[in-house]
């Protein structure tokens, strides 16, 4: 079945294949890309506002992914783990994902999900954890990410960050917002992550 999202299964794959990086690799060439597609209602979000400041700041390999997503974002069905409860408004307003496919997603998976989150400028994803395995890919620069004891330290756009089971991670937004490209696989895919740190800002 022929569906309007099957360009955006294309450029995600085209994108991924695209990496050079023996990770991203192993995960793309595992995954069985014949998946059915599943009809979902649209779901906007607040967050979806920076998709165009977040489209000019892709490098050139992600662009076309970001472009149609930038264009599709009002038909998509977006998400969010967590409420105003958890985190509180600010973060709420500046935050949620898009699972192009998994056991949630637009295209069904039970072994693997994958898709896109989003986090606005001057956020706090605070450190959290889940029992999946999680690649991350960053397709704009400018955020901090921490990983289990260390400290935040810039990644780049394009740079391939990997998140081992269980393994304590955060990030933290500055001038410009984020988009990541996600993958998880080895764990349950639709877990809530357990937080162990705070959405207040400071410097290490």
């Amino acid at each position: 079945m022929t569906t309007k999202f099957d360009d955006l299964l294309g450029r995600f794959h085209g994108y991924l294949a695209s990496v050079d990086d023996a990770l991203v690799r192993d995960a793309v060439a595992r995954i069985g890309w014949a998946m059915p597609a599943r009809a979902l209602e649209p779901h906007p979000l607040g967050c979806l506002r920076h998709l165009d400041r977040a489209a000019e700041l892709a490098p050139a390999q992600a662009r076309p992914l970001v472009r149609l997503v930038a264009e599709q974002r009002n038909d998509l069905c977006w998400g969010q783990t967590y409420s105003e409860a958890d985190f509180g408004k600010e973060f709420i307003d500046n935050y949620g994902w898009l699972e192009v496919f998994g056991t949630r997603g637009h295209f069904a998976n039970d072994e693997v999900a994958a898709g896109l989150l989003i986090l606005g400028s001057d956020i706090v994803y605070p450190d959290h954890h889940h029992v999946a395995e999680e690649i991350y890919i960053p397709l704009t620069g400018g955020t901090e990410w921490r990983m289990g004891e260390g400290g935040f330290r810039m990644r780049a756009a394009g740079e391939v960050i990997h998140h081992a089971s269980n393994v304590s991670h955060a990030m933290r937004t500055a001038e410009q917002p984020l988009l990541a490209l996600y993958i998880w696989r080895g764990g349950p895919l639709a877990q809530k992550s357990n937080i162990t740190g705070t959405v207040a800002r400071g410097r290490d």
